[in-house]
Formats: C-alpha cells, sequence, structure tokens
C-alpha cells in the first residue's frame, strides 16, 4: 500500500514564503494548531511547518511536525484551490487526540476558507 507525499513543491521552504504569510496572510488559531494562509503563488496547496524549541526538545518538535503532516493529508486530499498555508505547532499537539487535531485544522483552514 503507498501513500502519496508531498512533493517537494508541495511545501514551503523558502524563509520568504513564511514570513509573507506571516505579515500578508489571515490567520486562525486554535487549541492545538495555529494557521496562517493566503493566496498561493502556483497552483495547488503549498504547505509549511513550524514547530519551535519553546515546544520541547528535537523528540517531541519531530513529533509534532509529523503529527502535522498526516492531518494535512487527510485534510486537504483531493483539494485543487491554490493557497499557502503555515502550520505552527503548539504543545497540545504532541499529546492531543489524532481526531482532535484534525478536526481543529480543518476547522481552521474553513475559517480561512481554505477547504
Amino acid at each position: 500500500m503507498s501513500v502519496k507525499t508531498a512533493s517537494k513543491t508541495d511545501r514551503l521552504k523558502r524563509r520568504s514564503d513564511f514570513l509573507r504569510l506571516r505579515d500578508a496572510g489571515k490567520k486562525w488559531v486554535s487549541a492545538t494548531v495555529i494557521v496562517q494562509a493566503g493566496t498561493g503563488e502556483t497552483p495547488g496547496i503549498r504547505y509549511g511547518l513550524t514547530a519551535t524549541k519553546k515546544l520541547g526538545n528535537a523528540v517531541i518538535r519531530n513529533r509534532i511536525k509529523r503529527r502535522l503532516r498526516e492531518a494535512v493529508r487527510r485534510v486537504l486530499k483531493d483539494k485543487t484551490s491554490s493557497a499557502d498555508i503555515v502550520l505552527i505547532g503548539r504543545v497540545e499537539t504532541a499529546t492531543c487526540d489524532f481526531q482532535t487535531l484534525v478536526k481543529d485544522l480543518g476547522w481552521c483552514l474553513r475559517k480561512l476558507e481554505i477547504v
């Protein structure tokens, strides 16, 4: 069973993209994730992840990023709109129930009119 992973073009990697969304994008906060979104420069949805050292050690930060990547895959599958999204992990992201994380991410993206 193969799972489609995000290609390199589907990810935000440049600092300038993160800063553009921070300054000019819309932001929505939930208990488990912070979402910043803006118009996409390319067709399709691109996303970036942030997990700061305030959240914990490398193991916890990597767990947060893995959970966010999987939640994005589930929420955004088969979506074709054009948007750039930055997901910022919170302390609760590492320990909350995964279905709660998916629900919160979907709720934030609906509020930002992405999905």
